[in-house]
């Protein structure tokens, strides 16, 4: 009896091994991507990771043909919505936390997103998880993973709005800046001019 579960325990250790060379590289990237943390500085993210290898392989004999990326990469979702949660209130008041304080120190590249931003950006087009499944995860309609996702593309391919850079003017080179709140270009000449009155 012992040698069978001794046999047993061997071979899901050497699978679970396999199942962690193959898949650990790319979960961390995620959780990295769900922290917000540069990729050469991630406690949080590698955290993360480890939390979700250490709940797939206690379920690793449950799993029956589940793939087990699946249930990492759930794991890996669920906590980080749960610490955010915690972290930053309620998850569904209001579309979800507001926006957090950024980290000091390098920042990734979804660091102005939300956290739920940041978690459906991630399962939907990095991991490429369906919309219905997303919702599922989340709890939410899929109707808002869709919204929610829209604007967090939004939020990434626009830049921020102030004021817009300097433009050469068609005058003596003289300096046009656009006010971007009402869309109203002076210039630096008309500026002057109106100060000196």
């Amino acid at each position: 009896m012992r040698e069978r579960q001794a046999s047993q325990d061997a071979r899901r250790a050497r699978e679970f091994e396999a199942f962690v060379a193959g898949a650990a590289g790319r979960l961390l990237h995620a959780a990295t991507l769900l922290t917000a943390e540069a990729p050469d500085d991630n406690p949080r993210a590698q955290r993360l990771l480890t939390l979700a290898l250490a709940h797939t392989y206690v379920c690793w004999h449950r799993l029956r043909g589940e793939d087990p990326y699946d249930r990492a990469r759930q794991h890996l979702a669920t906590r980080y919505a749960r610490e955010a949660w915690h972290q930053h209130g309620a998850w569904h008041q209001h579309g979800g936390p507001g926006r957090t304080r950024p980290r000091p120190g390098p920042r990734g590249t979804l660091a102005g997103l939300t956290p739920q931003e940041r978690l459906i950006l991630v399962l939907r087009l990095y991991e490429g998880v369906a919309e219905e499944q997303t919702a599922a995860l989340l709890g939410l309609p899929a109707e808002r993973v869709r919204v929610i996702c829209d604007r967090a593309v939004t939020v990434l391919t626009r830049p921020p709005q102030g004021t817009a850079p300097a433009v050469s003017g068609p005058k003596g080179g003289a300096v046009m800046k656009v006010n971007a709140d009402r869309g109203v270009g002076r210039t630096a000449a008309a500026r002057a001019g109106r100060r000196a009155r």
